[in-house]
């Protein structure tokens, strides 16, 4: 999930886990309700929230103990899983050292530890690169590529290049609504066609500005923001096509007062 701080990735992620009723619509994993099958499905998730709930005065070892208890992991069966989390998050040389005393990265690596330690098919984790620095987001990035070939990984972020590093799929999502939803290299090539003209006008009626539409099928209205006809209007259009001698042909036969007219190639992170 891609979108600005406010756009619902966080809740969209806690809906998933179940710790979360959504207030409309339905989520399912594997065809089972979210809602009807909590229990079961809890089971086959694993969640790191972005703010890492973890227990300063512990060992890691000692927590990844209780995370296992918690969820009746005991006995070989959290050798076992110890074993398995601790080759894959790289984790073994801060085993024994309290939480409080690592850096953020292995903080992060603690965390995917105990999100992981049930081996669950779905891993959902909020901002997982969010405060490091960038030898430990490369690493981070690393171990979720990683972990993307074994199991299912959705992560939320705001920062573009995250999606384009380690994600197949992106969904968009802008103020509780999906904007874009499609593979990575789809959504990439789809917004470097497109080139983008921002205008100040004035004296621009309604009618006028629909009509620019019509007259011109390949434009789409981006944004407007007027008031009284006075404001900025942006506008997108296929790259191939300079078409700003029209649009300004269009604005003064229509009246327009145009104060300025900017061009530039569209971006998927606007």
């Amino acid at each position: 999930f891609l979108g600005p701080n406010g756009a619902g990735k966080t809740t969209t992620l806690r809906i998933i886990t179940t710790y979360l009723t959504p207030t409309e619509g339905t989520v399912y994993i594997d065809d089972l309700n979210i809602t009807e099958h909590s229990t079961e499905l809890r089971a086959r998730i694993g969640y790191l929230p972005e703010l890492n709930p973890l227990y300063a005065e512990m060992a890691v070892y000692d927590l990844l103990v209780f995370a296992a208890s918690v969820r009746g992991i005991t006995g070989r069966r959290f050798k076992e899983a110890l074993g398995r989390v601790m080759e894959t998050c790289g984790i073994r040389e801060v085993l024994h050292r309290p939480v409080g005393e690592l850096s953020k990265g292995y903080c992060q690596r603690a965390g995917l530890a105990v999100a992981m330690i049930h081996d669950p098919q779905i891993l959902l984790l909020d901002e997982p690169t969010a405060g490091l620095d960038p030898n430990q987001i490369a690493e981070i990035r690393k171990l979720i590529k990683k972990l993307g070939k074994e199991k299912t990984v959705v992560i939320s972020t705001h920062i573009l290049q995250e999606v384009q590093a380690v994600a197949d799929r992106m969904v968009i999502l802008n103020k509780g609504q999906v904007v874009a939803d499609g593979t990575t290299a789809e959504l990439m090539a789809g917004f470097q066609g497109k080139a983008q003209l921002t205008l100040e006008i004035k004296n621009a009626s309604e009618e006028s500005i629909q009509g620019l539409a019509v007259r011109f099928p390949e434009i789409q209205v981006q944004d407007q923001k007027l008031q009284d006809g006075a404001g900025r209007l942006e506008l997108e259009y296929p790259t191939g096509r300079d078409l700003r001698e029209q649009i300004f042909g269009y604005a003064v036969e229509s009246g327009w007062v145009v104060l300025e007219m900017s061009r530039r190639q569209a971006r998927l992170e606007d």
